[in-house]
């Protein structure tokens, strides 16, 4: 297992990572739809100046193209706007990637963008909840303290929410 590098968890990097976990656990507690893609879309910036500070180039990108995807799904669900913003990250991590572990962000910005556009209610959530996992174990690798425990948090917060969506169903 890699070692993680060591932060102090005041830095301005860090920081910015409280900020994106406050607003992540806010996005992942909505039940309606289009709050959640707004929490989402403030929670992808507070992301990407985190990751910006921290020096990780693909997380950046992939925050900025999810905070970019986030505003685009609250107007649209088209596939064609779906699938722009997977060929950019794709793109991006193709051009920014600088060995396995910078994969993962890329990887949750696809899993995420068909969420948002192809997905509605518990199957939407679901498949961000795979996204989430990809994203802790980027955090956890690069050192993220912050984003580490927004993403543990999304998890739980997102199962929780899951359940109440389940309820209201039965």
């Amino acid at each position: 297992m890699p070692q993680l590098p060591i932060t102090n968890p005041f830095e301005t990097a860090q920081l910015f990572g409280y900020a994106a976990f406050g607003l992540g656990v806010a996005c992942f507690a909505q039940t309606d739809d289009r709050r959640f893609k707004i929490f989402m879309a403030l929670e992808c910036l507070s992301y990407a100046l985190h990751f910006s500070l921290l020096g990780q180039p693909t997380a950046v990108a992939s925050s900025l193209v999810s905070l970019s995807r986030s505003v685009a799904a609250i107007r649209s669900r088209s596939p064609w706007v779906a699938g722009f913003f997977i060929a950019l990250s794709l793109g991006l991590g193709a051009w920014l990637q600088t060995g396995w572990q910078s994969l993962l962000p890329i990887a949750a910005s696809c899993i995420g963008t068909t969420a948002l556009f192809f997905l509605k209610g518990m199957q939407m959530r679901l498949l961000m909840l795979v996204g989430t996992l990809l994203w802790l174990a980027n955090n956890l690798i690069v050192g993220s303290i912050g984003g580490s425990l927004l993403e543990a948090t999304i998890a739980a917060t997102n199962i929780m929410t899951l359940l109440r969506l389940q309820r209201r169903t039965a």
